[in-house]
């Protein structure tokens, strides 16, 4: 096969391209809300994961440890279809977004879980001393002087953790959520010409990315401010 004979004609249609845009754009309310609402869910429960794993309680270690370990090492795509697919053959079904955003956050907060221990473990011991020295008690110390500190660690690798979920939302359309990436598959199958469609389907994405990296930047300029030292 020599580059004669690619069909160079073939690879994007214009015409079908602004045709197809707000259909395809019809999906990105899903988009959004699966990728948003399963980074709420999943840093409240990675929060709750991290700090159990922190725990000097067995009880509260090793399921923590387990349940980390075990969905960052199954594929986002095999959740999805136990949730969606599994679950009624015991009697428990969900709809495809709720499924969707269940397995997201299931999955995501994994992620976060060890981003928060990271971020925790990365605070100077003295400054929990000093606090505690101070008559703060544990609770009053973790929110008042670690988890802020933490939160600033923490921001850039979140950021990159909701970037990779607004990325992974495409998978939802696998158990029939109306997505931009599934709406991009109906128009593809019908005007035969999934080449084009998903070319504009990358560039939503990509702006959307974009978008969200500029806000993570702004976020980040803005909890500098906080630091103890000027930046270099």
């Amino acid at each position: 096969m020599s580059f004669s004979d690619i069909k160079w004609d073939a690879i994007f249609d214009l015409d079908l391209a602004i045709e197809s845009f707000p259909y395809l754009l019809g999906g990105l309310p899903n988009t959004l809300w699966i990728s948003f609402v399963s980074m709420f869910f999943g840093l409240v429960l990675g929060l709750v994961l991290a700090l159990g794993k922190l725990s000097p309680t067995r009880l509260l270690r090793y399921p923590s440890t387990f349940y980390i370990s075990f969905m960052r090492g199954v594929p986002i795509l095999i959740i999805l279809f136990i949730l969606y697919s599994g679950f009624p053959f015991i009697g428990i079904e969900f709809a495809a977004l709720t499924a969707a955003i269940l397995g997201f956050s299931l999955n995501s907060a994994a992620y976060i879980a060890e981003i928060i221990r990271s971020s925790i473990r990365a605070i100077d011991d003295g400054q929990v001393e000093a606090a505690r020295s101070l008559g703060m008690g544990k609770w009053l110390t973790l929110r008042g002087v670690v988890l802020p500190q933490a939160t600033r660690i923490a921001l850039p690798p979140l950021s990159n953790v909701f970037l990779d979920l607004i990325k992974a939302s495409s998978l939802a359309a696998m158990i029939t959520v109306p997505e931009i990436f599934n709406k991009a598959k109906i128009v593809g199958g019908r005007e035969f010409d999934y080449m084009t469609v998903y070319i504009v389907v990358a560039l939503i994405y990509w702006t959307i990315c974009t978008i969200m990296s500029f806000f993570q930047e702004w976020l980040e300029r803005h909890f500098e401010r906080y630091l103890d030292s000027p930046k270099r």
